[in-house]
């Protein structure tokens, strides 16, 4: 059975993401847009650089074919917001970016998007799959790929330059030029390089890149920007004396960031850095969304120039919804997806990373120079993060105790109250917090902490994760 995830379907590559089973997928889509009379507005498709995503694109494009729809299918490997900005330009009800994101190298999958080019929400994803249970392969009548070419059913495009200009078109490139920056960029072999490296040089910066080529094993590593995966950038930024390194993860919709002292930037701060980037010197107003697991310091930020954070369940597509819903101005999770309004209603490292660049040119400071000034304003906290794979026995042991028998250990500090929003979080009456949840895409236990100090914070985990016996 094909489920969807907090960040659309994932699955094991010749396990579960099968050609059969994309075929399937596809053919619930396209029956959804028939039956909903909106077969005639189109799909759009694209892929990354992972093993078969390319051949998965063409399985689908020939799918939808076969239903009759037109097919628009991006003409080169793409990075997921390219896909969803094509899905917004192109004002049709939905699209698919064929990716696994930042999963190990033997997932790959499929991220849906619906109008305005955002990531379905589950509603959506539930009705397709009621879809796909009454489905069987004989249900599926794709269409030779040649062959819907020819009849005009299937449509090659290149949105890439659209994009690049709707990011130029945001940002202060006057400023950027005049600064002179120092960029080095890490792909992670993945698909940012052509519309980063295209956006940077065009506002003059200095920029290398690194980990540019297609590597369909991501150079043996996890595509994921974080403290473990850049010793790479963080090296290539010291020796150099670089202003910022810039990475984003296999399909391009997250970023991470080593600053100029050559230290990794966490997803929180570069979402606190933005927030109070686009609020301070800006002008802009308006409120900040984040999701259960990612930092409170917004909170407090968001508190300081009379706005309201909005606190939503894990998954980019609550993110998005809570944004349409108040007008926030950003939105992002601690894994590293942002979006700022006006922009895609979905994650985009690229445009971030063009704001952070943006920001270092307006301001004329340095990314560690704003940071201890929010701290020195706001306060410092800690966060800490685990991650614990576990057998099915266990995750039952586990979600019962936690999520049906609701119990908790005795905590080294006063519990304020807790939630069961999204996995068990507990709040304390420090401004700390923790919370244990359920991955949405890999088969782990996530606990994330976040205290004044990093000894708070373990202590809390610790005593969660042996309540648990993990």
């Amino acid at each position: 059975m094909i489920k969807f995830g907090t960040g659309g379907w994932r699955a094991i590559i010749g396990d579960e993401f099968t050609k059969e089973n994309m075929q399937l997928l596809t053919t619930a889509i396209a029956r959804k847009l028939k039956d909903d009379d909106m077969g005639d507005y189109g799909f759009v498709i694209g892929y990354d650089r992972r093993f078969l995503s390319e051949v998965a694109a063409r399985w689908a494009a020939e799918v939808m074919a076969g239903e009759g729809i037109h097919c628009q299918i991006i003409n080169r490997e793409s990075p997921t917001p390219l896909i969803m900005f094509a899905v917004n330009r192109s004002k049709i009800p939905y699209g698919m970016a064929v990716t696994a994101s930042h999963n190990p190298a033997i997932y790959n999958g499929v991220k849906v998007f619906m109008d305005g080019g955002r990531d379905a929400d589950e509603n959506l994803t539930q009705e397709f799959e009621g879809y796909i249970s009454e489905l069987t392969p004989d249900d599926i009548h794709p269409m030779e790929y040649n062959e819907a070419l020819a009849k005009g059913l299937i449509e090659l495009i290149d949105p890439m330059n659209d994009y690049i200009d709707s990011i130029l078109d945001a940002i202060d490139t006057t400023a950027i030029r005049n600064r002179g920056l120092k960029v080095v960029l890490d792909p992670m072999y993945g698909v940012s390089k052509t519309a980063l490296q295209t956006i940077l040089l065009t506002t003059r910066c200095d920029v290398e890149v690194i980990h540019e080529r297609r590597d369909t094993l991501f150079g043996g590593r996890l595509p994921a920007p974080n403290v473990h995966t850049l010793a790479s950038l963080l090296n290539h930024v010291e020796e150099n004396h670089c202003d910022i390194g810039i990475a984003t993860d296999g399909d391009a919709d997250r970023l991470g960031v080593i600053d100029d002292k050559a230290e990794f930037l966490h997803p929180n701060k570069i979402l606190v850095i933005l927030y109070y980037y686009l609020l301070k010197y800006k002008g802009w107003r308006g409120a900040v969304v984040r999701n259960i697991a990612t930092t409170h310091l917004l909170d407090k930020v968001a508190d300081a120039f009379g706005e309201t954070c909005y606190e939503v369940p894990v998954g980019f597509k609550y993110v998005s919804s809570k944004m349409v819903e108040t007008g926030a101005i950003i939105g992002g999770e601690s894994s590293g997806g942002l979006t700022v309004r006006g922009h895609i209603q979905g994650k985009d490292g690229i445009y971030a990373a063009a704001l952070l660049v943006e920001m270092l040119a307006i301001t004329g400071r340095k990314l560690s120079e704003i940071w201890e000034d929010i701290e020195a304003t706001y306060g410092h906290f800690e966060m800490v993060e685990r991650d614990y794979h576990f057998s099915q026995q266990k995750r039952k042991e586990v979600y019962k105790t936690l999520l049906e028998d609701k119990l908790l250990p005795s905590f080294p500090f006063e519990v304020d109250h807790v939630s069961y929003l999204d996995g068990c979080k507990v709040y304390f009456k420090n401004g700390g917090w923790v919370i244990g949840r359920f991955s949405g895409t890999e088969p782990l236990l996530r606990i994330f902490c976040e205290m004044q100090d990093e000894k708070s914070a373990n202590q809390v985990a610790d005593t969660l994760q042996e309540f648990l016996a993990l």
